[in-house]
């Protein structure tokens, strides 16, 4: 009995430094956290920031185009078979081989463009592809913010359900110890002992369900962080933490809102002036442009074990290219050009308007999520007194168990329409700030 004792009270000790083991090896993530995690963890913002730098480089090597064009060349030619020339000297035929057997030439060649229109609206263009890339990465980032939070908060909704659910399975068991008890004693019938029993089955599937869904949120959340699922991350908070700042929140007029930061719209503007700066791309190809270009050569020639006679060579010329026909296809990309541009004006529009009803709707949401949270609030005080005062009274005999099961019910659904009012609120707020373009 002594060694079966030691052994219970080392295995108890066991379990318990396992547990406290396993509890600091566990991180503890709140909102903020998960955030700064997902930015600096998620593979969309490295290849949202790799793009951006792609576009810098893209510009880098245009720029150097403004800058002289140096080549070095050499050149050695063998003959093989020398030409032959026939001359007429005197009436007799005089044939003449042409050529040495050696040949080689060596040289450096400059090229520079000293006006060249598309050459300078090129870069402009690039700088306009810098600035879209920068607003795509933080289109990125907005969409992450907001998946990271939609996805926390609906960890917490389900966390907090499942507390509600199991708090109802405890009344449950409470009320089922009641009433086996007064059927032990023949105070109630067997048919009332029946209906708790199986209450408190049927309550047992949402439970273990609403764990499930606890699990599951939280894996979802962990991948979208960019971490292993099985690792031991405790995710703080709760949905009622954000009650009174719900209540407290100020709720903003339609007039107030504005989208001048919204990355939809501010990258079809970007777009709009990408497709203008196109255009004079193309006003700019059929319009002169001037060169400057020179090479030096030296070069050599000379027969086998003979002397070689050596000739430099060099220049400096000014090109003047001016499009004379090129105008007539000009004139109908050009036509083309506003045409996209029209196009993409109009879906501007189209986007705004759709975005300018989605941001009434995200505010109405919110303002019906505050009025049903004042109001569950109040209610859920109310059903958790009813509760109390049924239980009491069934206690003493004075209701029914079914009067006590009503009760329970009446609170648990109270409970999680609490919940559920709280995290709409918050699913709201997060998507209008990411209309808004936010950060």
């Amino acid at each position: 009995m002594k060694k079966s004792l030691a052994y219970l009270l080392a295995g108890v000790m066991v379990c318990g430094l396992a547990t406290r083991l396993q509890a600091q090896d566990s991180v503890h993530v709140n909102l903020d956290k998960a955030i700064e995690i997902a930015l600096s963890e998620s593979p969309t913002m490295r290849i949202a920031d790799r793009s951006v730098d792609i576009k810098r480089e893209y510009k880098k090597e245009q720029i150097v185009s403004l800058f002289p064009d140096v080549s070095v060349a050499a050149n050695y030619n063998r003959t093989l078979l020398k030409q032959t020339m026939s001359m007429d000297m005197g009436g007799q035929t005089m044939n003449i081989k042409v050529g040495r057997d050696n040949t080689y030439s060596v040289g450096a060649n400059l090229s520079l463009p000293i006006v060249s229109f598309p050459l300078w609206s090129s870069l402009k263009l690039s700088s306009m592809d810098i600035e879209m890339a920068l607003e795509s990465a933080r289109s990125s980032k907005i969409e992450l913010v907001n998946q990271v939070k939609q996805a926390y908060y609906t960890y917490l909704l389900a966390k907090q359900s499942y507390d509600v659910l199991q708090s109802s399975y405890a009344h449950l068991e409470e009320s089922n110890k009641l009433v086996t008890n007064s059927f032990e004693q023949g105070l109630v019938s067997e048919f009332e002992k029946l209906r708790s029993d199986v209450a408190l089955q049927n309550q047992r599937p949402q439970v273990n369900s609403a764990a499930k869904s606890v699990k599951l949120a939280g894996m979802r959340l962990k991948v979208l962080l960019g971490m292993d699922v099985n690792e031991p991350v405790i995710f703080d908070g709760q949905l009622s933490d954000y009650e009174q700042s719900v209540l407290a929140a100020t709720m903003p007029s339609e007039s107030d809102v504005q989208l001048m930061y919204n990355s939809a719209l501010r990258q079809l503007d970007l777009g709009i002036d990408q497709l203008e700066q196109s255009k004079k791309i193309l006003v700019g190809s059929s319009l002169p442009m001037l060169a400057l270009a020179g090479a030096f050569q030296y070069s050599g020639m000379g027969d086998d074990g003979g002397t070689f006679t050596n000739y430099p060579y060099s220049y400096v010329a000014l090109s003047l290219q001016v499009p004379i026909v090129g105008w007539a296809s000009t004139h109908y990309k050009l036509k083309q050009a506003d045409m996209n541009i029209a196009n993409m004006r109009d879906q501007r529009a189209d986007v705004e308007r759709n975005l300018r009803l989605g941001v009434q709707s995200y505010l109405n949401d919110m303002q019906q999520a505050i009025e049903d949270i004042a109001a569950d609030s109040e209610t859920m005080r109310q059903a958790q007194k009813a509760y109390d005062i049924a239980q009491k009274q069934y206690e003493v005999g004075m209701n029914t168990w079914l009067d006590l099961n009503t009760a329970e019910l009446t609170l648990t659904t109270t409970q999680l329409t609490y919940c559920q009012a709280i995290f709409n609120y918050l699913v709201a707020k997060a998507n209008l700030e990411a209309t808004l373009g936010n950060e």
